[in-house]
């Protein structure tokens, strides 16, 4: 039973691919899903939850990567506030 549970899955999944192939845009998701896996796994036997947890984790910090990349170098040395000025 759960072999055929397994393999209806797995052949639903591959048909999906075949039918709607669209580009994937999963930058930081995939290693994020793995270390999320492994750390529900051992967290409780959570891989599942892990991995989905992981992989919006690896997404955002992938896009905040290339936020950085993508500013200006003077913009990110540069204060966003003026100092206030000494009492003394």
């Amino acid at each position: 039973m759960k072999l055929a549970t397994i393999a209806v899955i797995t052949l639903g999944l591959m048909a999906s691919a075949v039918i709607v192939p669209a580009p994937a845009d999963a930058k930081g998701c995939l290693k994020g899903a793995v270390v999320g896996g492994v750390a529900g796994h051992y967290a409780g036997h959570h891989a599942v939850l892990g991995a989905l947890g992981g992989c919006v984790v690896g997404h955002h910090m992938a896009n905040e990567k290339a936020k950085e990349q993508a500013a200006p170098q003077g913009a990110q040395n540069a204060p966003s506030v003026a100092p206030a000025p000494n009492p003394n």
